[in-house]
């Protein structure tokens, strides 16, 4: 993948962190799961709302932030962004002064909206940004930063979030009310200096992104009557195939990281805080698979290696489900390590050739993220139905891997519209 040229360098390192930044929010949802289901005495189907609360707004964003992009510019929409995703996080200051789940679940659908109108624009712009025979690797490299945020937000979150401190329902139960309502209330309120940290850092770069010259590139195209409009762009087969397979890819990642904590102290009988250490060390794999991702890119077809990736998930998955012991902590591991390229090769071959098309079928690509909020609901309901056995609920990602083989084998094939 040769680099960005120099005009365009400064504005691709820029753009390149706010991969970071929003993969540090979606990371640190990992740790939400577990420590507001404890924080709010929830159930697991409860404690997928964190990840329906932040996915679903990229489902109703998507259209908005389309046409945010389209009217504003690259520059105004990642500011924007920046300033929605920082209200949220200030939001969790007084939702964990008053414990109210309810309230945790706005400040995470704001942090989704302002996630929605960052990745509307920052994708397809670090495609645009050079040669666009190199736009896959440019998106990969940008991404593996996100892979860097899912190595570092769980060990902020473990060390400062996570308490270490568990009690069993009766244990709970036998406490003088008071004792309870005070570690309740001080396990809700470990979140609230990360996330004020986090927001006060959101700020600081959308003043920087203020005064930075950010070039709006028009992207070059196939020519044909498909058409750039919202609805329109899906004339092309491949793009809609796109669509499908990040829906399903999102759903089995966010799947995966949701319950990795619980899945860790059930399948290989770790603590809370091993648990979380351990998230890291898929966070370490998730990130260098997207850096050698991007190397095997240079030698390899996107389409080919997106195959060899789900096929290895596929098996992975499988291990999850029938392993015990520390084939599970493998097994989940590597699950990082095939997945990290399966967001942005999938969003790069879906906007392929699209020309003027690429912010509208970026909105779609955006809207498909839903399946963040659908998969893990599922998957909650599955391990509740199964009297909370988490590794049989790793047979959704493994049904959504599938999906993405398809795409790999057949799907991505773009063709021109006559």
């Amino acid at each position: 993948m040769s680099s960005p040229n120099n005009k365009y360098l400064l504005p691709f390192i820029l753009t390149t962190s706010l991969f970071f930044l929003w993969g540090m929010a979606h990371n640190l949802d990992s740790i939400l799961i577990p420590h507001l289901k404890k924080a709010c005495q929830l159930n697991n189907r409860q404690s997928t709302l964190v990840d329906t609360s932040v996915f679903f707004a990229y489902f109703l964003m998507a259209v908005p932030a389309g046409m945010v992009l389209r009217k504003w510019g690259y520059k105004n929409s990642i500011i924007t962004g920046l300033l929605v995703f920082a209200a949220g996080a200030f939001l969790f200051i007084p939702a964990a002064n008053t414990r109210a789940y309810e309230l945790f679940l706005v400040a995470l659908f704001i942090i989704g909206c302002g996630l929605t109108l960052l990745e509307t624009a920052a994708n397809p712009y670090v495609t645009v940004l050079g040669d666009k025979a190199t736009a896959t690797g440019r998106i990969n490299l940008a991404a593996s930063f996100n892979g860097l945020a899912a190595m570092i937000a769980p060990i902020i979150g473990t060390r400062f979030i996570l308490s270490g401190k568990e009690y069993s329902a009766g244990e709970l139960a036998a406490m003088p009310e008071a004792n309870r309502l005070a570690y309740l209330l001080e396990e809700a309120s470990s979140v609230k200096m990360p996330y004020l940290i986090l927001g006060s850092i959101l700020l600081l770069v959308a003043l920087i992104f203020r005064f930075i010259h950010l070039p709006e590139v028009k992207p070059e195209g196939l020519e044909g009557p498909g058409g750039s409009g919202f609805f329109t762009v899906l004339k092309h087969r491949h793009l809609k195939w796109a669509v499908a397979a990040q829906f399903f890819y999102v759903g089995a990642q966010v799947c995966v990281t949701s319950f990795f904590i619980r899945m860790a102290q059930q399948g290989a009988g770790a603590d809370e805080k091993t648990a979380g250490y351990y998230l890291v060390i898929y966070g370490l794999l998730f990130m260098g698979g997207r850096f050698i991702g991007t190397i095997f890119l240079r030698y390899v077809t996107a389409q080919r290696l997106l195959a060899v990736y789900a096929l290895m998930a596929i098996f992975l998955s499988l291990i999850c489900i029938l392993g015990n012991g520390a084939y599970v902590i493998y097994a989940l591991g590597g699950l990082g390590l095939f997945m990290s390229i399966m967001f942005p090769t999938i969003f790069a071959l879906g906007i392929a050739g699209l020309g003027e098309g690429t912010k509208a079928a970026s909105s779609w690509l955006i809207m498909s993220i839903v399946g963040g909020a659908i998969f893990p609901y599922v998957m909650g309901a599955v391990i509740d139905f199964n009297h909370d056995d988490i590794q049989i609920g790793y047979t959704v990602p493994l049904l959504c891997y599938l999906v993405i083989l398809c795409f790999a084998l057949k799907g991505y094939k773009v063709y021109k519209i006559e």
